[in-house]
C-alpha cells in the first residue's frame, strides 16, 4: 500500500483545534516541521492514547490546518517513518488567535537540515518539562534587546542554527545549537565557510562574551554541535583544547532523527 503525502484540501470543515492541537500548532511554529512521534510525546502526560494522538492528526491535515512536506520522503523506506508535520497558512492563522507567532526564529535553509534542527531542539524543550526545567525559545531571548539572531563579528555575521536558554534549579544557561551534515570542509585556507573558521568565531564570541552584549544574557552560553556521523564528530574535536567544556557535541549515523534518537542525544550533550 502506498502512502500519500499530498496534503488535501478542506475536507473536514467540522474539525475545530482543541487546546492540545494548538499546543501542538505553537511548538510547529517553534521549532519547523514535527514528526507525529514527537508532538504525541509532547502531550503524553495528559493525553497517553498515540493511536488518538494519530487519528487526530490526519483529521487536523483533511482539514487543511497541517500539511506533509514532500521532502519527507526522498530517503529510502520512508513509508516506515512516521509523518512530519508542518503548519499550512490557515494552522498559522489559528494560532496567531491564541498566541504571538514566533516563526521568524525557525531554522532555514535545507529542509533536512531544518528537521534536523528542529527534532533536537524539540527533543530539548520536551525533556526539559519532564525534569521540571523551563526552556526559553529564542523568541524570547531575543526579545530582551529586539536584536537578530546573527551576532556581528567584524566582517561576518555568525548565524546559530538555533538559539534557546534552560533555567535549572541553580540559574540560567544558554545555548547556540549546530547542526551538521557535512557539507562544508574541516578545514580551508579559501574564503569559504569550514568547521574550524566556525570553531574559531565561537571561540570569539565565548572570550569576549559577545552574546551577552548582542543578546543581552546574563548567564554564559554553550555550544552544541550534533553531527551525522562518528567521523565528522572525531574531526570536530581534534579542533578544540582537552577539556572544553563550551562545546558539546554528539553524533548519531540515523537519516530520520525518531524521537528515541534525540532524546538519546539531549542526553549524551548532557542538558537536562
Amino acid at each position: 500500500m502506498t502512502r500519500k503525502f499530498s496534503s488535501p484540501p478542506h475536507l473536514r470543515l467540522d474539525v475545530r483545534p482543541t487546546l492540545r492541537e494548538i499546543r501542538w500548532f505553537g511548538h510547529i511554529d517553534r521549532h519547523g516541521p514535527q514528526s507525529s512521534k514527537f508532538l504525541y510525546e509532547l502531550t503524553r502526560n495528559t493525553h497517553r492514547c498515540r493511536d488518538s494522538a494519530l487519528r487526530r492528526l490526519q483529521a487536523l491535515r483533511e482539514a487543511g490546518y497541517l500539511l506533509l512536506p514532500r521532502q519527507q520522503r526522498q530517503i529510502a523506506k520512508a513509508e516506515f517513518n512516521p509523518y512530519v508535520y508542518d503548519l499550512s497558512r490557515l494552522g498559522w492563522e489559528v494560532l496567531a488567535d491564541h498566541q504571538n507567532l514566533e516563526r521568524h526564529c525557525r531554522p532555514t535553509g535545507h529542509w533536512w537540515h531544518c528537521y534536523w534542527v528542529s527534532a533536537v531542539s524539540s527533543a530539548v524543550e520536551i525533556k526539559a518539562a519532564r525534569a521540571d526545567l523551563s526552556y526559553i525559545p529564542a523568541a524570547q531571548i531575543l526579545a530582551i534587546t529586539t536584536s537578530s539572531m546573527g551576532l556581528p563579528l567584524n566582517k561576518f555575521t555568525l548565524i546559530p542554527d538555533q538559539l534557546f536558554a534552560i533555567k535549572y534549579p541553580a540559574g540560567y544557561r544558554a545555548f547556540a545549537l549546530e547542526v551538521d551534515r557535512g557539507s562544508e570542509p574541516v578545514r580551508s585556507r579559501a574564503a569559504r565557510k569550514s568547521l574550524q573558521k566556525s570553531v574559531m568565531q565561537y571561540q570569539q564570541v565565548l572570550n569576549d562574551r559577545l552574546y551577552r552584549r548582542h543578546w543581552g544574557l546574563k548567564s554564559n552560553l554553550a555550544v552544541l554541535w550534533v553531527f551525522t556521523n562518528a567521523r565528522r564528530r572525531t574531526q570536530f574535536s581534534s579542533l578544540l583544547e582537552p577539556g572544553e567544556r563550551r562545546f558539546r557535541y554528539c553524533a548519531s549515523e540515523s537519516s530520520f532523527l525518531s524521537w528515541y534518537v534525540s532524546a538519546s542525544l539531549v542526553d549524551e550533550l548532557d542538558l537536562v
